[in-house]
C-alpha cells in the first residue's frame, strides 16, 4: 500500500488570522471533494480539523493563532493527481482572498511516499531529510556488528548504508581521495593499516602505489555489489601487498601495541565523529577515544593518521574531537580538509594527525 502526502504551508503576518472565520471560508472546497470534517478541541491554540473522503483521502487542516496555516493531504498512489493538485490550488487561492493580502509566504512541498518497498528517505548527519532516487535494494544482511544495506541510486550508483547511515556511494571517489591524503602522500613501500574501509575503495586506491603491506577489514557484500568502488581487490583476502582480516579491530590494535609494531599510515574509516556533544552519555565517543589512542600508539614516529570527521555544520562535535586530539598519550599536530562528497549532499571534514 503506497501512500503519498502533499503539504501546503501559508505563512501570515502575526495575529492577522481569525481561525474560525478562516476555516468556515474553506469548508465549501472540502465539501466539493466529498470530504467530511471532524473538528478537534485545541484548548484555545488555533483550529484543527481532519477531513476524510470515500476514496481514502485524508486532510489535516491546522490554523495556528500565531500566524500559520498548514494543510497536509494524504492519498493513495493511484489517486487522481491532477484533481488533488486542483484541491490544493483552490485552497491556496481561497486563502489569499480570505486573508486580504496578509500572507507573507506560501510553500507547497512535493509528495512524500510512505509504505514503499524501497526507502528513499535518509537523514544527513546534521539532521536534514534527503530524498534519494533509490529504486531497489541490491543487498541486505545483519552482520555480527551492524545492519548492512546496499541500495541502488540512479544518480550515485550503489550506496552502502550501515545502521541507517549513508556510508559511501560508487560516485564518492572524493571521499576516498580525502581520507588517503588527497594525492599528496607517497605510499610506495610503506606499511599501511586500514581500520574499517570495508567497501574496499581505500584498498583499491592504495594498492596502485605498491605499498609494502596493507592490513584491513572487509564487508562481504561490497565485493559483489560495490565493484565500481573496489574493483576486484576484495575477491581475494590476500595479495602481493595486502591482507584482509575479518575480525574486530580493537583486539588487533592492542596486539600490535604489545608487539611494538608500527605503521607508516593508519587510516581510520570505522565511524564518523559522533553527533552527540555529551561524551559521558555516548559510548561511541569512548570507542572513538580508544581507537584514536591505540592508532597513535601504533603509528611510526614519522607516520600519519587519517580519519573522517563529520558534517562541516556540526561544529561543536568537531571542536570536541579536536580537543580530544590534544589529550592523547603523546602530543600530536593536525590539519583538516573540507570536501564535498556527492552522495552525502553536505560538506564533510577530514583530519590528518601526526606525532610532534
Amino acid at each position: 500500500c503506497l501512500i503519498m502526502q502533499h503539504a501546503l504551508f501559508i505563512y501570515l503576518l502575526p495575529l492577522s488570522v481569525d481561525p474560525a472565520s478562516t476555516v468556515s471560508g474553506l469548508l465549501s472546497i472540502f465539501h466539493e471533494q466529498e470530504l467530511t470534517e471532524t473538528i478537534h478541541d485545541t484548548d484555545g491554540h488555533g483550529y484543527l480539523a481532519t477531513f476524510v473522503g470515500k476514496n481514502g483521502r485524508f486532510v489535516v487542516l491546522r490554523v495556528h493563532s500565531q500566524g500559520l496555516v498548514t494543510v497536509d493531504l494524504q492519498f493513495y498512489e493511484d489517486d487522481d493527481i491532477a484533481q488533488l493538485d486542483n484541491l490544493l490550488n483552490a485552497l491556496e487561492n481561497k486563502l489569499k482572498v480570505l486573508l486580504n493580502g496578509n500572507i507573507t509566504r506560501i510553500k507547497k512541498l512535493p509528495a512524500l511516499l510512505r509504505g514503499a518497498k524501497v526507502d528513499r528517505y535518509w537523514p544527513t548527519a546534521d539532521g536534514r531529510l534527503i530524498e534519494y532516487d533509490i529504486d531497489k535494494v541490491v543487498y541486505e544482511e545483519d552482520s555480527e556488528y551492524q545492519n548492512i544495506k546496499i541500495l541502488h541510486s540512479q544518480q550515485y550508483g550503489n550506496i552502502l548504508v550501515l545502521d541507517g547511515d549513508v556510508n559511501l556511494a560508487e560516485s564518492d571517489s572524493a571521499y576516498t581521495q580525502a581520507i588517503t591524503g588527497s594525492g599528496k602522500e607517497n605510499y610506495a613501500g610503506k606499511e599501511v593499516l586500514i581500520l574499517g574501509g570495508g567497501d574496499g575503495g581505500i584498498l583499491a586506491e592504495l594498492v596502485k602505489q605498491k605499498p609494502k603491506m596493507i592490513t584491513m577489514k572487509v564487508i562481504d557484500g561490497c565485493k559483489k555489489y560495490m565493484r565500481k568502488t573496489c574493483g576486484d581487490i576484495l575477491d581475494n583476502l590476500k595479495g602481493d601487498c595486502y591482507q584482509i582480516l575479518v575480525q574486530d579491530c580493537v583486539p588487533l590494535l592492542k596486539k600490535y601495541v604489545q608487539e611494538g609494531r608500527t605503521f607508516d599510515y593508519v587510516i581510520n574509516d570505522l565511524t564518523a565523529i559522533p553527533i552527540s556533544t555529551s561524551p559521558e552519555e555516548d559510548s561511541t565517543w569512548e570507542f572513538l577515544r580508544l581507537i584514536l589512542d591505540l592508532s597513535i600508539k601504533v603509528l611510526h614516529p614519522s607516520g600519519k593518521y587519517f580519519t573522517q570527521g563529520n558534517s562541516a555544520n556540526l561544529t561543536e562535535a568537531l571542536n570536541l574531537f579536536e580537543e580530544r586530539l590534544g589529550r592523547l598519550s603523546c602530543p600530536v599536530d593536525f590539519r583538516k580538509e573540507v570536501v564535498c562528497v556527492p552522495s552525502y549532499l553536505e560538506q564533510w571534514v577530514f583530519y590528518t594527525a601526526w606525532k610532534k
